[in-house]
């Protein structure tokens, strides 16, 4: 009887066990076909919505450890193992995790917002978080821009994301702003002639919009003139340094006074 006993109990043991082995192996199956089909149509719909391509990578693999994840559980599960205090410690182990990488996920958080939004791409020059510097790469947890001394700068998403931000290369064009003083002698409509024929010389300056110069105010020692002409942002620095050379020369040319300090000495 005992004999019969136990052989039956190993029978009903062995055949509920083996069920479960068998459930738990199509759920892996199963499960790995469908987890793979859904990781295709992700990336599939992320290459047609043109995300950035290391933001790609970083959700899929996401993805992919999640689905994981939840297979583990569901073979197990199926295997009958108790699942609760299993996720109750991933839950408590992914709060740890989240606590020490507070910085590291708001940095994630600011990159996925940069690469969803686009405020800028690889090749603009933009100014943030007191840096200006062409953009280099655009990365999940940094954003590296080249300075104008060639500088390597390297700004976490996080705090970028969440400042201002000024895009010089979005409009194609910028505008040069310069001022330029002389003397309360000068004939004002002699001084703009010859500051607006300077900016009319240059080919880098665009005749659409037009270039303007006024009289900005008058100063305690001179008259003060906005000289505003347009340029492709490329060209910016270029005129920059050009215009104000080519003013101090055709100012020279033209006579016409630059103010600046003078010292009398006193005879004694």
């Amino acid at each position: 009887m005992d004999i019969e006993k136990w052989t039956s109990k190993g029978i009903e043991l062995a055949t509920d066990y083996g069920l479960r082995v068998i459930g738990a192996i199509a759920i892996y199956l199963i499960g790995s076909w469908f987890f793979k089909k859904l990781i295709i149509a992700a990336k599939k719909i992320m290459v047609k919505r043109e995300v950035e391509e290391s933001l790609q990578k970083f959700l899929l693999n996401l993805l992919n450890w999640s689905l994981k994840i939840l297979l583990i559980i569901a073979i197990l599960a199926k295997l009958g193992v108790e699942t609760t205090s299993f996720a109750a410690i991933l839950a408590a182990a992914g709060l740890a995790v989240g606590m020490a990488l507070q910085g590291s996920l708001g940095n994630f958080a600011g990159g996925v917002l940069i690469m969803l939004f686009k405020p800028f791409k690889i090749g603009d020059l933009i100014e943030a978080q007191g840096e200006t510097g062409v953009v280099k790469e655009i990365e999940i947890f940094t954003t590296k821009l080249i300075g104008l001394s060639n500088k390597e700068i390297i700004l976490p998403n996080g705090s970028l994301s969440n400042g201002t931000i000024i895009n010089y290369s979005t409009q194609g064009t910028r505008r040069v702003d310069l001022v330029f003083g002389v003397s309360y002698d000068t004939d004002i409509k002699h001084a703009k002639e010859v500051l607006t024929q300077v900016l009319t010389l240059n080919p880098k300056v665009l005749k659409d919009p037009a270039p303007s110069v006024n009289v900005l105010e008058l100063a305690d020692s001179s008259v003060n003139f906005a000289v505003r002409p347009w340029v492709k942002s490329e060209d910016y620095w270029e005129v920059y340094f050009g215009i104000t050379e080519n003013v101090k020369q055709a100012l020279d040319a033209a006579g016409i006074e630059i103010p600046y300090p003078h010292q009398v000495e006193i005879q004694k």
